[in-house]
């Protein structure tokens, strides 16, 4: 029972009992000032205990002194030789729950002194003693509080040797999960090296030109490499150990990553997404992008592993706060749904639907756990709602900061004309998914403020156009397949056509219609609208322009041989001049002879390890102090582990397995720093 409870029963008790006294009290004609004591103290009992002061200590030990001071008064009367019993007793069970076995021995003791004063009034009263039966009753009386006071203080030891035992049971429940969380940690962070090697070692023989094999070596990497960082997230987050590392963001490249992300992992033809980006969400925000590209990742794969057919939506908007905004995600789909049952799983552990060994859905089973753990250290929330049969709705809320509050998508100029969304409504087989994209038009239309026409059919289309000045029109590729001609023609006049298709699709020859790759969404709409024609490459594997890194000179240390053969093969395709270095003592000794423009430092190596190796060049003067860049390479990406070694000297971390994109983005930062280093390399 809650201790707050526990005590309110008690002064019930006690309040009932001291009602009884006050009435018996006055009738008998006993002391006339004690009633009011007893009401003073039962009304102070009751302020204390609904204002919750003082503490819960003290005012126990104040219930329990009141209680002597009544049960003393009740038992000192010559009338209450056999009624004492039933109070003592009374006592002794009611305070017995407190669980102070001092408590105990005080009433016992408290008793003995009631007994002695009524045997002076029985030694004054001989006749009394005559009575045997009286004799007797005393006798019995005197053993039953006894044997009641035995047994309290027994209950006692056992409810403690209980509670002590709940609690080492605890502890070492605790020190399980902690070994284990431990274990997962060490696991993950150890399988980083060689899953490194495969990744880059796979890339290498990819540049080679053996393609399908290295194509499948990569692929099982890349999803070795997401379910290591699962387990690593997952025991950050049970171990309460998350730690946010914010930057800036552009809104629409996270939504373009994360439909590139969904396109290269999920191949399932009868499953489409459907993104639906408010336009009014701030062009630049700033939080910790990388875990908020991990929830888009979890709850997007939780969808797609439960749902056969039909689709998903994807929308993304934010509500106005005086911190910034709350950015809003919603994830629908069209699945199996959850049950109740399922969905308090999600949100207080572990969690995966189908546990059978043969399941057809991957994963560990982590994701959602993993998504709450991220969202609640970002002081926002997570609400799920299902039905089984009907799908999922999973809403995420997290607060983000606004570096610039210009609306992500806009116009350059005002449309002067109409667009048409063309979609025949009989092709879905799921109705949920033609509703998907009706409101996916419908919010873009509001968001951009322009007219948008829906036509179902050819015969909606070419009487709109009649009506309408029709400057665009944006279907799918059953749609144009159905008339390819007619939208060929079309598209050779001033109306802009667009398909949005699946990978490999061609149109007719000599035609300009403009083929966006699925799923469709507001960004290359956007793009469409203000650049017609000229929108150029709308594929999410655009060129994006590396940085210039040729004649850099690069020194790798790292303790594992193929992890230097990795990077090597990495960095050589930049026109980075490489050289090699198996530990930090090595280094020392290379740095010593030549002068490199930047030193990728592995952190745990034998001996000397990378953050000493590091302090140790800057201090002794054996690298520049304010030319060589150094970059922490490392499997130690931990929540932290960043600012770890930034703060430690580290110009940039990349983690384990090399990610070339990271390596770029690093490279661009220090890059300015980099071109200052004079020389010509040679000391």
């Amino acid at each position: 029972m809650e201790r707050s409870k526990l005590n309110q029963f008690i002064i019930t008790l006690l309040s009932l009992s001291c009602i009884g006294l006050t009435i018996e009290s006055i009738l008998m004609g006993w002391e006339f000032w004690v009633p009011p004591l007893i009401i003073f103290g039962i009304a102070s009992i009751w302020i204390m205990h609904i204002t919750g002061r003082p503490s819960e200590d003290i005012r126990e030990v104040y219930y329990f002194v009141f209680t002597m001071f009544t049960v003393l008064f009740h038992g000192v009367h010559a009338t209450s030789l056999f009624d004492s019993v039933a109070i003592v007793a009374l006592a002794l069970f009611a305070f017995s729950f407190m669980d102070h076995i001092y408590m105990m021995n005080l009433f016992m003791l408290e008793y003995y002194v009631i007994l002695i004063v009524q045997l002076f009034y029985i030694h004054r009263k001989d006749d009394l003693w005559s009575d045997r039966l009286s004799v007797s009753r005393i006798i019995l009386h005197v053993i039953a509080v006894f044997f009641i006071y035995l047994s309290s203080v027994r209950v006692i030891q056992i409810r403690r040797d209980s509670r002590e035992s709940e609690k080492e049971k605890d502890r070492l429940l605790e020190a399980n999960a902690n070994d284990v969380d431990d274990f997962l940690s060490n696991i993950s962070h150890e399988l980083r090296t060689p899953v490194n090697v495969v990744n880059g070692m796979s890339d290498l023989l990819i540049k080679k030109g053996q393609f399908d094999e290295a194509y499948a070596i990569k692929e099982a990497g890349v999803r070795l490499t997401g379910q290591i960082d699962d387990i690593q997230d997952y025991t950050e987050v049970k171990s309460g150990d998350v730690f946010l590392e914010e930057e800036d963001y552009t809104s629409t490249r996270v939504i373009r990553d994360v439909v590139k992300s969904f396109r290269m992992n999920h191949d399932n033809d009868e499953l489409e997404l459907v993104v639906d980006i408010d336009a009014a969400v701030p062009s630049v925000m700033r939080g910790d992008i990388k875990k908020i590209h991990k929830i888009f990742r979890h709850i997007l794969s939780n969808a797609v592993k439960f749902t056969r057919h039909g689709g998903i939506l994807l929308r993304i908007y934010t509500e106005n706060k005086d911190y910034g905004v709350n950015l809003c995600i919603e994830v629908r789909d069209t699945g199996s749904g959850m049950s109740r049952k399922d969905i308090y799983m999600a949100s207080h552990g572990l969690y995966q639907a189908n546990k059978r060994r043969d399941r057809s859905s991957g994963g560990v089973g982590l994701g959602l756990s993993i998504v709450y753990g991220f969202v609640h250290s970002m002081g926002g929330f997570v609400k799920l709602e299902s039905t089984r049969a009907e799908g999922t709705v999973v809403k995420i809320t997290v607060p983000q900061k606004v570096v610039d509050s210009t609306p992500c998508l806009k116009l350059k100029s005002f449309c002067d004309g109409d667009i048409l969304f063309h979609v025949r409504p009989d092709k879905y087989k799921v109705p949920k998914l033609r509703d998907f994209y009706r409101t996916m038009a419908l919010n873009l239309a509001a968001g951009i403020r322009v007219p948008l026409y829906q036509a179902d059919s050819i015969g909606e289309v070419k009487n709109l156009m009649e009506k309408l000045n029709v400057k665009y029109i944006f279907m799918g590729e059953e749609e144009y397949l159905d008339n390819a001609e007619f939208f060929d023609k079309i598209s050779r006049t001033d109306v802009v056509v667009a398909v949005s298709a699946t990978e490999g699709f061609k149109t007719g020859g000599g035609s300009k219609v403009i083929v966006m790759p699925k799923p469709l969404y507001a960004y290359p709409v956007i793009r469409v609208i203000n650049e017609g024609r000229e929108v150029g490459n709308l594929e999410f594997t655009e060129h994006v322009e590396r940085p210039d890194l040729a004649g850099i000179r690069a020194l790798v240390v790292d303790d594992e041989p193929m992890n230097l053969v990795v990077a090597c093969g990495l960095f050589n395709d930049y026109g980075i001049v490489t050289s090699t270095a198996g530990s930090g003592k090595a280094a020392i000794e290379m740095c010593l002879k030549e002068q490199y423009d930047v030193i990728f430092m592995d952190h745990m190596m034998p001996e000397m390890d990378g953050v000493e190796a590091m302090k140790l060049l800057k201090t002794r003067g054996i690298v520049p102090e304010h030319g060589t860049v150094f970059v922490a390479l490392t499997a130690n990406v931990v929540s932290g582990a960043k600012e770890m070694f930034i703060r430690e000297g580290f110009d940039g971390v990349v983690g384990k397995p090399i990610n070339i994109n990271e390596v770029e983005s690093v490279m661009t930062r220090v890059l300015p720093k980099i071109r200052m280093i004079g020389g010509d390399g040679k000391r």
